[in-house]
């Protein structure tokens, strides 16, 4: 019964070392709306950065391509929604949002409306795209998605003539849902794909290349380390203590006595 009590004590212990593990784990809260860009970039070079949580919002015309950028790390599953507001009139249109990695490859949508057509007059029309989970590592010939920066693309793929150059106003925002341990692997990369990481530090002062200046609020996890681990441990501990209290409740009385029941 000792046994039993220390293996349940440890069992606690680990069960409380998860609950921090999992609450770190939450996304963490909307950034200030304040700081949230007003304006998009024309290409993948000049994206305009945003913080998942934040609402980034833009003016532009009918056919103008739109670029945002976010960072999102391994074990997060980002879904990326746009809205457009459209003139009051207009002829039908078609817009689409792409989503692509730090190596610029597109992520396909898990689900979601990632194109949608407006009727003609429709005030506003609204996409989404949820991507896969980010893994930390991935084969060369895959094309999973890689921690790093994230590429948003919008536009309109169907517009008639008469309505190219109408102004819009679009918004964007980006949220992950942390999946942690579940989507863990072994292996990482040993930087995230982020424009400028391969630059050498003495270099970056020199270049004229585009840098990301945004990463995750707690930093780019180390690869290594996922609640996996946790639970891991939590698993055999139930284990043993299954073990442990199975042999106790069949083992019997123990030896019977030598000593006859009638001497």
């Amino acid at each position: 019964m000792r046994t039993v009590r220390a293996l349940s004590a440890a069992l606690l212990t680990l069960s409380l070392a998860a609950g921090p593990a999992a609450a770190d784990a939450s996304p963490s809260p909307a950034q200030d709306a304040s700081a949230a860009p007003t304006r998009a970039g024309t290409s993948f070079r000049t994206a305009t950065e945003f913080e998942q949580g934040q609402r980034a919002t833009a003016s532009g015309s009918t056919g103008d391509y739109l670029y945002w950028s976010f960072p999102a790390d391994t074990g997060q599953r980002p879904t990326v929604r746009a809205t457009v507001k459209l003139p009051a009139t207009h002829a039908p249109q078609t817009w689409q949002i792409d989503v692509y990695d730090g190596l610029r490859r597109r992520q396909a949508c898990q689900y979601g409306a990632q194109t949608r057509t407006a009727g003609a007059d429709t005030p506003s029309v609204e996409l989404a795209c949820v991507l896969r989970t980010v893994r930390a590592w991935s084969e060369p010939w895959a094309n999973d998605p890689l921690p790093g920066t994230y590429y948003i693309r919008l536009t309109a793929t169907g517009v008639a003539t008469s309505d190219l150059g109408l102004p819009v106003h679009t918004e964007v925002r980006a949220d992950s849902k942390d999946i942690g341990g579940a989507a863990a692997v072994d292996g990482s990369l040993s930087e995230p794909l982020v424009p400028g990481i391969a630059t050498r530090p003495q270099e970056r002062q020199e270049t004229t290349a585009v840098l990301a200046g945004l990463e995750p609020e707690d930093g780019w996890a180390s690869g290594w380390w996922s609640d996996r681990w946790v639970w891991t441990a939590v698993g055999g501990a139930l284990a043993a203590l299954a073990g442990v209290a199975g042999y106790a409740l069949t083992r019997g009385p123990g030896r019977p006595s030598r000593v006859p029941p009638n001497a």
